[in-house]
């Protein structure tokens, strides 16, 4: 099956089924031989989320009525024929073309006549939409109206910026293991694989490269020399500040790359326990320690039942890397601009303080819990901490001083794109 095809299956099931992403183009994709047809159809799945808002505007006015949801695929396919038109180098005819054939493959042949005139019709009165698209605050700004305005709410000064950050790719970068290399002789590797990479400012290990490549060509990424990890997730280990000797817990620790970036950092710790319930996450999590050769005790495991888990040896330091929106990942994760509702939010931050309640006990006195967060909604963060802060006499916050980012009252904000970097919060609290 060809990369249209199978691009719109998967859609299809972001759209009927609210599947993420993540999930699917790893299953879907691997069937696919053909290294350009994989990279196409993960490029069209990627694209169509990312314009999702307009291209779904355009087509609603396109359409008499809605398909059915065992028509999910076509739906997705006229969506895929739109955005090649409006964001794709290809050729509108051959795009068109295509797009149509695709019907075939998906044993459709019903539908060919349909998306040729829906394509068809678009081309002719292109302009007509586009000033249509520009006049809908949705389709211009390619955000659902509920997360636009939450945006512009709580950054009036920025909202813009975040906005556009948001429907931009994101860049790729990686760490480099400094318990077997070093950066500068990493970035001799990439250079003499013909891939181009310039050292972050941020840390010791960070590269950022110029243009994405497949994991498969990075020197050494089967054995664990490389990762790939944002700049601002790669602050996190840094900030907790590990010593040799110490036990450390990583809670909600899957797909693992803090967990790698701090058994790489300090292989002398007394031990690093990682915890994380979903069974499919907590497979990820075990892969990612393979393939770096590093070892931890791995515990599949609610964090908010210690008495599950939990051997009565507390912690020198915790790591929290807690489930929230993802609202400062959306350019990597295009889909959850699709996926999210308020309601998600308001249960993230539910979880996030039964898993602060649940752990701290865990925490020795004079302990450090690093709080982190992939979100720039500050009932997630800030106002989290804040409530956390007004129920426990035995924790105080300190300030995180620091080049990136913006000091909050409790912690420190990174926004989308800032230094190449996704949106994540930070705060560090000690047990007094």
């Amino acid at each position: 099956m060809q990369s249209r095809a199978v691009a719109s299956q998967i859609l299809s099931k972001v759209f009927e089924d609210h599947q993420s992403l993540s999930t699917l183009i790893p299953i879907e994709l691997d069937v696919m031989t053909d290294q350009q047809e994989r990279a196409f159809a993960q490029a069209l799945c990627y694209g169509v989320l990312r314009h999702y808002d307009s291209l779904n505007f355009i087509l609603g006015m396109l359409l008499d009525k809605k398909f059915k949801k065992k028509d999910g695929d076509i739906r997705a396919l006229i969506l895929i024929g739109l955005y090649q038109l409006d964001h794709m180098r290809t050729p509108d005819h051959a795009a068109v073309s295509a797009t149509v054939e695709s019907c075939m493959e998906l044993k459709k042949q019903w539908a060919k006549n349909l998306i040729n005139a829906i394509l068809r019709r678009y081309q002719r009165e292109h302009e007509k939409f586009s000033n249509l698209v520009a006049d809908n605050a949705s389709a211009r700004y390619e955000h659902p109206d509920w997360l636009l305005n939450k945006f512009k709410d709580e950054y009036p000064e920025c909202w813009q910026s975040i906005i556009r950050e948001n429907n931009l790719p994101p860049p790729m970068s990686l760490r480099v293991n400094s318990h077997v290399t070093n950066r500068e002789h990493y970035l001799k590797k990439l250079e003499a694989a013909g891939i181009e990479g310039q050292a972050s400012s941020l840390n010791g290990n960070g590269i950022v490269l110029t243009h994405p490549v497949s994991v498969d060509i990075l020197p050494d990424f089967s054995e664990g020399h490389i990762s790939v990890q944002d700049l601002a997730a790669q602050l996190a280990i840094p900030l907790l500040d590990p010593q040799p000797g110490e036990r450390i817990l990583d809670a909600c620790s899957a797909p693992g790359g803090k967990l790698a970036h701090l058994l790489e950092n300090m292989p002398t710790l007394d031990e690093a326990v990682a915890i994380e319930m979903e069974p499919h996450r907590f497979k990820k999590l075990v892969s990612t320690l393979d393939r770096i050769r590093l070892k931890a005790t791995l515990i599949q495991n609610d964090a908010r039942a210690p008495n599950n888990w939990w051997d009565n040896k507390p912690f020198d330091r915790m790591l929290i890397d807690a489930p929230c929106s993802a609202s400062g990942v959306i350019r990597r994760h295009p889909d959850i601009k699709y996926l999210r509702t308020p309601e998600n939010i308001q249960n993230a931050t539910v979880l996030q303080a039964e898993i602060l309640n649940a752990l701290w006990p865990l925490l020795k006195k004079g302990g450090k819990l690093l709080y982190i967060t992939c979100s720039i909604f500050k009932a997630e963060n800030d106002d989290q901490i804040a409530a956390f802060i007004n129920k426990h006499h035995d924790v105080k916050a300190i300030p995180i001083q620091a080049s990136w980012g913006k000091a909050t009252r409790y912690g420190r904000q990174i926004l989308p794109g800032e230094n190449a970097m996704d949106g994540f919060y930070y705060a560090q609290l000690y047990k007094t």
